[in-house]
C-alpha cells in the first residue's frame, strides 16, 4: 500500500504545477513568449519536408539567408504534439519537462542533504526562482539536462566514475535541442577545475596524484563532450555562430533576458537569499577544501547577476550545496553550546526527519504524479477548458482580435514588433511572412538598428518601411509611432481596439477590407476618440512580468 501513496519526489514534481496554476496564469502563463509559435512552426515545417532548414522561411526582409535553426530536435518533437493535439500538448509537454527536472533536483539534495524537509524546502525555493523561465520553449530542456549532468558528476566524484561516459551522448541530444548545451561542457570544465586546484593544495603526495587522476579524466571527458556537439546538422558551423551572437553588444543591451538581474521585482525575495545563502555555502567549502564547489557558486552567481536568463541554472546549482549546508548546520545545533531549547528543537526536527526519511525511502510507482499529469493533460487539451487551463495566447497582451483585418487581402506586408511577429507566424504562416520576430540570432545588428530606428521614429524610419514594401502596420497603441502615423497622410488607421491598432497605407490601390468593415471601421475611424494608456517603461515591464522575453 505504502508504494501506491505519494512521495516527496511526487511533491516535487508537482511543485512547478502547483507555482504555474496557483501563483501565476496557468496555462496561459506558459505561452507568454511568442518565440513558442516559430518553434513549433518550424517543426511543423521540417516534417512537411524531411529536413531541417539553413535558410530563412518566415521573414520577407530577409529571405533565403542562412538561418540556424539550431534547437531543431525541440522543434520537430513539439511541432508534432501540436499537429495531434494542438498547443495544449506543448503546454502539457513542457510541464512534464519541469516536473520531472524538480523531482530529479530533489534527489539530487536529497544526495547531499539527509534531512527529506530541507531537502524540499530547498528544492522548492530553486522551483519558485526559476518560475521566471516557465515558457512553453526549448530552453526547459537546458534546466533539466543541467540538473542531470550535475547529477552525474556528483555520483562520479562519490568514486563511480563509470557514469561519466555517459555525458557525451547526453550533450550530443541537448546540442540539438537548445543553445544551453554551452552550460554542460562549463560544468565538466569547472568540476575539472576543483580537481586540478584540490591537488596542487594537497600536501600528501598520494592524494595529490589521484586528484589530478580525477582531473585528467575529467579533461578526456570534456573533449569527448565537445566532439559530441559537434554532431548536429550544422556542425562546427554552429558553435562559430553562437560565439558571434553572443559578442554581439546589442544582444546584452536590448534583449531584456540578457539584462543584468533586475532586483527591483518581484523576483528579488527569492534570488536575494539564494545568493547570500550561496556565498556562506561556497565559504563553508573552501574551508573545507572541496574547491570545485566555491569555483561552481562563484561563476554561476557572476552568470546570473549579469544576465536574467542564468537565474534558473544558478538556483539549479545552489539548491544541493545550501540544503547540505543547513543539515550540517542543524546536526551541529544539537552538539552546540547554545540555549537548551535550540538543541532540543534541532534534535526532535531531526529525529522526525530521519524517521520520515525512512517511510519516504520505500521505492513508489509515483501513481500521484502519473495520474494528476494525466487529468492536467487531458484539462488543458478539452475543446472547452475553463480560463486557468486553456493553451492560448494572452488576447491583453497579443492582439488576436485584430488577425481577421490582417488576414486579409490588403495586408500582405506587415510591419510589427518582434513578439507579434512570432504571434503572427503562428497564426498566419504560411500565407504571410513577417518583418521580423524573435529570431534575435538571426537578424544581425545591422537589420535591428533599422527595425529600432523605425520603432523609435528615428533616422530613415520611412525609407526603411518603403524599402521593404510595407502596406500594413500592426503596434500596441502606446507605441511613439503610432501618433506619428495618425498625424501622417500616408498612412490611414483601418483598425483599433483599444490595445493593437492597425495602419494600412494610403499610396496602395485600396482593396475593399471585408475584415474591417465586419468590425465598422471605415475610413472617418480617425475621428473617433479613445483614451490611451501612457509610454511604456520597457525596465519596469521587465521588473514587473514574471516572463522574460527571449
Amino acid at each position: 500500500m505504502v508504494r501506491l501513496l505519494p512521495s516527496l519526489t511526487d511533491v516535487a514534481f508537482l511543485l512547478p504545477i502547483g507555482f504555474v496554476f496557483l501563483f501565476m496564469q496557468g496555462a496561459v502563463s506558459m505561452l507568454g513568449d511568442g518565440d513558442t509559435g516559430w518553434h513549433v512552426r518550424t517543426g511543423e515545417w521540417i516534417l512537411r519536408n524531411g529536413r531541417v532548414p539553413h535558410t530563412d522561411i518566415f521573414s520577407y526582409t530577409m529571405p533565403g539567408q542562412p538561418w540556424f535553426a539550431w534547437e531543431w530536435l525541440w522543434d520537430v518533437s513539439f511541432g508534432w504534439l501540436h499537429q495531434r493535439w494542438g498547443l495544449g500538448a506543448v503546454v502539457a509537454a513542457s510541464m512534464a519537462v519541469l516536473g520531472v527536472t524538480f523531482a530529479l533536483l530533489f534527489r539530487l539534495v536529497l544526495r547531499k542533504c539527509p534531512n527529506p524537509f530541507v531537502a524540499l524546502t530547498v528544492t522548492a525555493w530553486a522551483a519558485a526562482g526559476s518560475s521566471i523561465h516557465y515558457l512553453a520553449r526549448p530552453h526547459l530542456f537546458t534546466l533539466l539536462f543541467v540538473v542531470m549532468i550535475y547529477g552525474i558528476l556528483e555520483t562520479a566524484s562519490e568514486g563511480r566514475a563509470r557514469r561519466l561516459w555517459v555525458l557525451p551522448p547526453l550533450m550530443m541530444v541537448w546540442t540539438n535541442v537548445h543553445g544551453g548545451f554551452l552550460a554542460g561542457l562549463l560544468l565538466v570544465g569547472m568540476y575539472a577545475a576543483g580537481e586540478v586546484a584540490g591537488g596542487l593544495w594537497e600536501t600528501n603526495p598520494e592524494r595529490r596524484q589521484q586528484a589530478l587522476k580525477r582531473a585528467r579524466r575529467l579533461l578526456g571527458i570534456e573533449a569527448a563532450c565537445l566532439a559530441a556537439t559537434l554532431i548536429n546538422p550544422y556542425n562546427y558551423h554552429l558553435h562559430i555562430h553562437i560565439y558571434q551572437y553572443l559578442r554581439d553588444p546589442g544582444l546584452w543591451q536590448t534583449i531584456s533576458e540578457f539584462l543584468p538581474l533586475n532586483f527591483r521585482g518581484p523576483i528579488a525575495w527569492m534570488a536575494e537569499p539564494m545568493f547570500l545563502l550561496a556565498i556562506l555555502t561556497g565559504a563553508w567549502n573552501l574551508y573545507r577544501r572541496r574547491f570545485v564547489y566555491p569555483i561552481l557558486i562563484l561563476v554561476w552567481a557572476h552568470l546570473a547577476l549579469t544576465a536574467a536568463r542564468n537565474l534558473p541554472i544558478f538556483l539549479l546549482i545552489a539548491a544541493p550545496l545550501v540544503g547540505e549546508m543547513f543539515s550540517a548546520i542543524v546536526q551541529r545545533a544539537q552538539r552546540a553550546e547554545v540555549r537548551e531549547w535550540i538543541r532540543a528543537a534541532a534534535t526532535r526536527f531531526e529525529v522526525v526527519a530521519s524517521e520520515f526519511a525512512v517511510l519516504d525511502r520505500i521505492p513508489r510507482l509515483h501513481l500521484a504524479s502519473t495520474v494528476v499529469m494525466g487529468l492536467l493533460s487531458v484539462a488543458i487539451c478539452a475543446p472547452h477548458a475553463s480560463a486557468k487551463f486553456r493553451p492560448e495566447y494572452d488576447s491583453t497582451r497579443y492582439p488576436a482580435r485584430a488577425l481577421p483585418v490582417l488576414s486579409s487581402a490588403a495586408s500582405q506586408r506587415i510591419f510589427t514588433h518582434d513578439e507579434w511577429g512570432d504571434y503572427l507566424i503562428y497564426h498566419l504562416y504560411p500565407s504571410r511572412k513577417v518583418f521580423v520576430d524573435g529570431r534575435s540570432d538571426f537578424y544581425g545588428p545591422v537589420f535591428d538598428e533599422k527595425y529600432m530606428d523605425v520603432m523609435r521614429v528615428k533616422g530613415d524610419w520611412e525609407r526603411n518601411l518603403n524599402q521593404y514594401g510595407v502596406d500594413t502596420i500592426l503596434l500596441p497603441v502606446e507605441e511613439s509611432l503610432v501618433e506619428v502615423l495618425k498625424e501622417s497622410s500616408k498612412w490611414r488607421v483601418v483598425y483599433d481596439d483599444g490595445m493593437a491598432i492597425v495602419f494600412r497605407s494610403t499610396l496602395r490601390p485600396p482593396a475593399r477590407d471585408s475584415a474591417a468593415a465586419e468590425h465598422g471601421f471605415s475610413d472617418l475611424f480617425n475621428n473617433r476618440t479613445q483614451k490611451r494608456t501612457a509610454a511604456r517603461d520597457s525596465s519596469m515591464a521587465v521588473a514587473q512580468n514574471p516572463n522574460f522575453r527571449s
